[in-house]
């Protein structure tokens, strides 16, 4: 699981298009966000930069924190 820091999520429309996004580029990923830390959880077979590029793709800057066992 890779963790990334989302600076620019403020709502749940925010969580939801990231999720949206992240869902369209692989059906099978696990997602979940924390608006409050602003926090993104991501389990995918896509790697780091994919998932960053998506996540940009939504509208949102990504800067990963680190990878969650």
């Amino acid at each position: 699981m890779i963790r990334f820091s989302v600076p620019n999520m403020s709502c749940g429309h925010c969580t939801a298009s990231i999720q949206k996004a992240i869902m369209a580029a692989d059906p099978d990923a696990k997602v979940s966000c924390d608006l409050t830390e602003r926090i993104v959880d991501v389990d995918s077979t896509l790697d780091e930069s994919e998932l960053a590029a998506t996540i940009s793709g939504a509208g949102y800057g990504a800067e990963k924190l680190s990878e969650v066992q």
